[in-house]
């Protein structure tokens, strides 16, 4: 099993980036994915989720309106497209898959500073 985070980097605020997440080892269309966060001394949290089929998904307060989820199962990648970026939002992203046992890609960071 493989979940593979690309698209962190530096970006100044109000700027947009685009996360992917590619997975490999698993049956990808049977797994809820998710991005999660993790800033500098502070816990991880959910950022956004979508189920198997793409038709339920959710968000942080903290993100709506701005961050929006997507997935293709074709190409079995999750994506995170982030707009409106703020200071706030720098931390480790992480994706993840889940269906009972849950696995975890390495992360990319993303930084957002003037």
């Amino acid at each position: 099993v493989q979940l593979v985070e690309s698209g962190g980097g530096l970006v100044q605020p109000g700027g947009s980036l685009r996360l992917s997440c590619a997975a490999s080892g698993f049956t990808f269309s049977s797994y809820d994915m998710t991005w999660h966060r993790q800033a500098p001394g502070k816990e991880r949290e959910l950022v956004a989720r979508i189920d198997s089929g793409g038709d339920i998904i959710n968000y942080a307060d903290s993100v709506k309106g701005r961050f929006t989820i997507s997935r293709d199962n074709t190409k079995k990648t999750v994506y995170l497209q982030m707009n409106s970026l703020e200071p706030e939002d720098t931390a480790v992203y992480y994706c993840s898959a889940r269906r009972g046992l849950v696995y975890w890609g390495q992360g990319t960071q993303v930084t957002v500073s003037s």
